[in-house]
């Protein structure tokens, strides 16, 4: 099992721990990698695009002028899609662009992820993010202690709201919870910093 070193909030080490090489220590997927950034791409999209077709534009209620003998060409009414103020012919209307991909192909990419964190020294484990307030300042200095200078993704046991409050005004710095862990906020980030706990719970999960 592969070993990753533990520290301490002020910086300083504190041991090592060893973690899943099914889970930390694969050969990343990139082809599952990219279809799963798709995927998550694709389901945070609005969809709210709309546009009038013929029949929603008003006016036109009647033919502009008889069929034959103006010389001019037919037209039925000034609302048509060739006509300017017309209805907009095959345009967006709203609709959902999320789609799922298999369960296994999932995991392989977060495996694959994670996996290309630790083998790039990004992932930086911390035995506990315990604040007792809300403090960007202290928080700051944390990151500042374990040497996390880039965009960094922080992940934290589900109840530690003090940790999502004192980072929400820090650039480049985004709190998920252990269960909201994604293949696009991993690979958005140079960093991950997780706590111990949480850790272990994702390796639950993955198992």
């Amino acid at each position: 099992m592969a070993k990753i070193n533990l520290y301490k909030q002020d910086g300083s080490q504190n041991g090592e721990i060893e973690v899943k090489d099914d889970i930390f220590a694969i050969e990343p997927n990139e082809t599952a990698i990219f279809d799963v950034i798709l995927m998550q791409r694709a389901s945070r999209r609005q969809g709210t695009h709309s546009v009038k077709n013929r029949s929603a534009v008003s006016g036109g209620g009647r033919k502009p002028w008889r069929q034959k003998g103006t010389g001019r060409a037919r037209q039925g009414s000034i609302r048509a899609p060739q006509w300017v103020g017309g209805g907009r012919a095959f345009g967006p209307t709203p609709r959902s662009y999320s789609y799922k991909l298999p369960r296994k192909v999932r995991r392989l990419a977060l495996r694959s992820a994670l996996s290309r964190k630790v083998s790039q020294d990004n992932l930086v484990v911390v035995d506990a993010l315990s604040l007792d307030a809300p403090k960007t300042k202290e928080f700051k200095n944390i990151l500042e202690n374990l040497n996390v200078n880039e965009k960094v993704l922080v992940v934290v046991d589900k109840d530690n709201t003090n940790a999502h409050l004192s980072a929400r005004n820090l650039n480049n710095v985004t709190v998920v919870d252990e269960d909201n862990v994604n293949v696009y906020d991993l690979e958005n980030h140079v960093k991950v910093l997780m706590t111990q706990s949480a850790l272990s719970n994702v390796e639950e999960v993955l198992a």
